[in-house]
């Protein structure tokens, strides 16, 4: 109870944030595919609500240091709600595709706030727990959060008001916190390009799970609908993803801790590449295979971004890690930004077929690549890997993000790495 009582505001606040907004995705894509929208549409849409996640997530820390943790999140939330209630006064796709990119804004904003109170909430014994209850929190609401997409809505407009309703309550527990929340750290920027030279394959893999993950949010609803299946149907379809994530994230994560980390991730590489084409296949066995097949798709996908960033941590000083946080984020963001909008062209073709054939390509990709990254060094000794830790790709900190900059994170890839040889390049992973 120690541990629990100073964060159950803050985790109460995500569970009514992520029980509203966790179906807005699924709510906007299956509207407008009921009015005939192209998958191409949709796919833009889910970019552009990704898009204003990484914008969002370059101002957001900044707002959080001027005004503080409380009034940053009043004001994404309020902002949130109005977006939110936007969508009822139409359905034009440009409007919606407007509202996506604020309300990625919002959200990008409050994932910051949550995350980095309960991050310096935290100590170095306390933190996998506490990450572990927002973790179960995060994906509890957002898979039951599904079903309001079910609800009975014949005017078009009850479903955003009841995400509205559920954001504007979030605001409750943190702006009646009696605990007052901490001071931000000041980050100083981190170079991508040494990010990258840290850990090719970690970066890469960061990428990867944005391509895969942003696809699936964004037309998952959308397949699951061509196949015939109810709105119901529909929602337990999405919400088993997002549950086999939330209960496979940990024992894949602990097997890194075990062995090579890169090893895990070509097992779920392999078995993402193998799940993905038999996900075209499971339609014709019924709607119960197809279900079990989709856990197991959303426990890989899910698992593959805290994986990475693990496996990039082990080659960064304690210092690195929180500015470098901001780097992996952006990974995934410019993976989510893309693969939407690449899956929907897929679909184009091979129509609802096409979602998992993108995933299935993109995982053979990224399979081959950490395949050849094996060869490249030996794996990171088990004395000097940092255990591993639940993580969501939500947002972070990417004003502290570079492509320039000289300061913190210059000497990303030497400082637990071990500098080279005169002449020699640093060995990479």
């Amino acid at each position: 109870m120690s541990l629990i009582q100073p964060i159950v505001p803050l985790l109460l606040a995500v569970f009514l944030m992520m029980g509203g907004t966790g179906a807005l995705t699924t709510i906007v894509s299956v509207r407008l595919d009921a009015a005939g929208a192209s998958p191409i549409l949709l796919g833009a849409l889910t970019a552009a609500y990704y898009l204003g996640v990484t914008i969002g997530s370059t101002q957001a820390y900044r707002l959080v240091g001027q005004v503080g943790h409380i009034r940053a999140f009043s004001a994404s939330a309020t902002v949130m709600v109005a977006a939110t209630l936007g969508h009822t006064l139409g359905s034009d796709p440009a409007a919606w595709t407007a509202l996506r990119l604020v309300e990625g804004c919002c959200m990008a904003g409050l994932f910051v706030c949550i995350e980095s109170w309960l991050n310096q909430s935290a100590t170095a014994a306390t933190r996998g727990q506490i990450l572990a209850l927002y973790m179960i929190a995060l994906y509890g609401a957002q898979g039951a959060g599904q079903y309001l997409m079910v609800i009975d809505d014949p005017h078009g407009f009850k479903q955003f008001v009841l995400v509205s309703i559920l954001v504007s309550l979030a605001l409750l527990p943190v702006a009646l916190s009696r605990k007052a929340p901490p001071l931000l750290q000041k980050l100083e920027p981190v170079r991508i390009r040494n990010l990258y030279r840290a850990s090719p394959l970690g970066f890469a893999g960061t990428v990867i799970s944005g391509l895969v993950v942003g696809a699936f949010y964004g037309l998952g609803p959308v397949y699951i609908r061509h196949l015939g299946y109810d709105l119901g149907q529909s929602a337990t379809f999405v919400s088993a993803a997002i549950i086999g994530g939330m209960i496979l994230q940990w024992p894949f994560g602990k097997l890194s801790d075990l062995f090579d980390r890169r090893l895990v991730l070509v097992g779920l590489f392999a078995a993402l590449t193998v799940i993905s084409i038999g996900m075209t296949m499971l339609p014709q066995s019924g709607f119960a295979p197809l279900l079990a097949g989709i856990a197991l798709f959303g426990g890989i996908i899910f698992a593959i971004y805290p994986i990475c960033v693990s496996h990039t941590n082990d080659f960064l000083t304690p210092a690195e890690m929180v500015p470098a946080s901001g780097g992996m984020v952006l990974g995934f963001s410019m993976g989510a930004i893309a693969g939407p909008f690449l899956a929907s062209l897929v679909m184009a073709m091979f129509e609802q077929d096409g979602l998992f054939l993108f995933c299935a390509l993109v995982a053979a990709a990224a399979l081959a690549f950490a395949l050849w990254r094996m060869t490249v060094r030996p794996p990171v000794p088990i004395d000097r890997r940092l255990p591993f830790l639940p993580q969501a790709p939500i947002a972070g900190p990417l004003d502290c993000v570079s492509t320039s900059g000289e300061r913190l994170g210059s000497d990303i890839g030497k400082s637990d790495i071990g500098e080279a040889a005169p002449g020699t390049e640093p060995s990479r992973s």
